[in-house]
């Protein structure tokens, strides 16, 4: 085995009769023709369903949901006010960066694994398994978090027939009623939801897509109701200043932020990033689509284009028709359902109409991240990285059945203990740290393999890179020291599972085959 080292600094030979080097293996990269091969074959091969429309659809689907409905309120209240549209333009410029670096990577490795497989083609095992840790991360707490908003809204919706699940049941050990100083015990809702999407998963990809279709166009017509109607019930005053002076706003929970102002702009900008994960799921369906050279590209910038235009619209209507105050208090839970009920007078109608949508939509979202994340650790698996039983298939349905099974208990576990608040910031830290390393990752492969065929590539390389790596890193820096500390124990974690088990069992360092 031969490994080049990063910068092209010299060949070294790696290489042992056992197969690997206790150092230098760290950084061989993993031949892109085993990568094709891997991803062609065998009774590991998943089905190829899907198309360009598709692939827009499912980006759409984990865009649109819990990001728009929730995230932007907690952006709002807590970071940036009516200038949360500034924000959602800073996160959509880091993400067309980052969109247009996965897209060249999509059409040009077009398997399953997003970051994790092109990372491990790029800048070696140890990069690849640190990312595609991450990536674990980053789905099962972007689903975890979906299913809490989507446990609000479930609220929301019995409320309108008389029914309320008593608030100990649908609430984490850590959080407290605002009235009667309730306790929560864990949050039911949340799991049973994530329970039936990973059912709908097993099922199958194509049967999961087509139901992602209906839920997307259902609230695509319900978020564009709401910006429609509601620009006419916009007050001048909630946007006025519409960049706040910068000061400090501490939550309930007693964590304080930077609010207003140049950070308070960047902090908002990570929390609402989590919205914008969807294209980064697209590419990881990238191995069941049809075409994907051709298509790839398509789902991830023609995903991130739609829902772009469409955030900063309804942020801007949002921010207008309620207040700061009001998203800190009584509409902090299903405040887009508040915001119309208490504001806009004599539509009643839409706000039960968009709360019985946003749990469709919410729906979707959490079928997009638990897809995404299931294909990651279906990659890492085949790799010998974790347990062979990940990557093993159903023999009807061709879905990587054990893996869903097993992060439903990991989703539900964050959904039903933990607040969302905490776990949407650790989805947004860990969806930056990846699109960083993308961007790396396509100016490292187009300087040593500028001869590989791509379907798309990236204009203005390595400044597009660059950019991308700028502002995913500030939006980082605005998201603050307790979520830097967050993600730097959960790669300490991984680095520890790496060196005791996934090091001495990869199939890439045994064979010898690294380069």
């Amino acid at each position: 085995m031969i490994l080049v080292l990063p910068g092209g600094a010299g060949l070294l030979p790696v290489a042992t009769e056992r197969g690997y080097n206790d150092v230098n293996s760290l950084f061989a990269v993993k031949p892109l023709a085993r990568i094709f091969a891997e991803s062609e074959g065998g009774e590991h091969q998943l089905k190829r369903t899907l198309g360009a429309w598709q692939l827009i659809a499912l980006g759409i689907g984990a865009v649109i949901g819990a990001g728009i409905f929730v995230r932007t309120a907690a952006a709002i209240a807590e970071r940036a006010g009516s200038s949360v549209t500034i924000a959602f333009l800073v996160a959509g410029i880091g993400c067309a960066f980052a969109g247009l670096c996965y897209a060249e990577f999509a059409s040009m490795i077009p398997v399953a694994g997003s970051a994790y497989t092109y990372s491990y083609a790029t800048m070696g095992e140890l990069v690849a398994w640190i990312i595609g840790w991450d990536l674990t991360l980053e789905y099962a707490v972007g689903a975890a978090t979906v299913a809490i908003a989507w446990s609000e809204y479930f609220n929301k919706v019995l409320e309108f027939v008389g029914i309320q699940i008593p608030y100990e049941w649908c609430h984490s050990p850590w959080e407290t009623s605002a009235t009667g100083g309730l306790h929560g015990y864990f949050n039911a809702p949340a799991i049973v939801i994530l329970f039936l999407v990973t059912l709908l998963l097993i099922r199958g990809i194509q049967e999961s897509a087509f139901v992602n279709n209906l839920i997307v166009i259902t609230k695509v017509v319900i978020v564009i109701s709401v910006i429609v109607i509601g620009w006419g019930f916009m007050n001048p005053a909630n946007h006025t200043p519409y960049i706040p002076a910068a000061t400090t706003y501490t939550t309930p929970e007693g964590v304080t932020h930077p609010f207003g102002g140049i950070m308070g702009i960047l902090g908002a900008a990570g929390v609402v990033f989590f919205a914008f994960i969807g294209f980064d799921a697209v590419s990881t369906a990238a191995q069941e689509t049809i075409n994907p050279k051709r298509d790839m590209p398509i789902g991830i910038l023609g995903s991130l284009v739609f829902c772009t235009t469409l955030y900063v619209l309804f942020s801007h209507v949002l921010s207008g028709v309620a207040t700061v105050e009001d998203f800190r208090t009584a509409g902090k839970e299903a405040s887009v359902a508040y915001a119309i009920s208490k504001y806009m007078i004599g539509f009643g109608w839409l706000a039960k109409l968009v709360t019985v949508a946003i749990l469709g939509g919410f729906s979707s979202v959490i079928l997009v991240m638990l897809l995404g994340q299931s294909r990651v650790f279906y990659s890492m698996s085949r790799d010998g990285l974790v347990p062979a039983m990940f990557s093993e298939v159903h023999p009807k349905f061709r879905t990587p059945y054990k893996n869903n099974i097993l992060f439903f208990f990991v989703t539900a576990g964050f959904a039903g203990f933990i607040p969302g608040d905490i776990v949407g910031e650790m989805t947004s830290i860990g969806t930056l740290f990846a699109f960083i390393l993308v961007c790396i990752g396509v100016w490292i492969m187009r300087r040593k393999r500028p001869e590989i065929v791509r379907g798309f590539t990236v204009p203005a390389l390595p400044l597009v890179a660059v950019l991308g790596v700028c502002v995913c890193g500030a939006m980082i820096f605005g998201l603050g020291w307790t979520n830097w500390l967050r993600l730097i124990v959960w790669m300490a974690l991984g680095l520890v599972i790496y060196f005791a088990y996934s090091r001495k069992r990869s199939k890439l360092m045994l064979s010898g085959e690294g380069e």
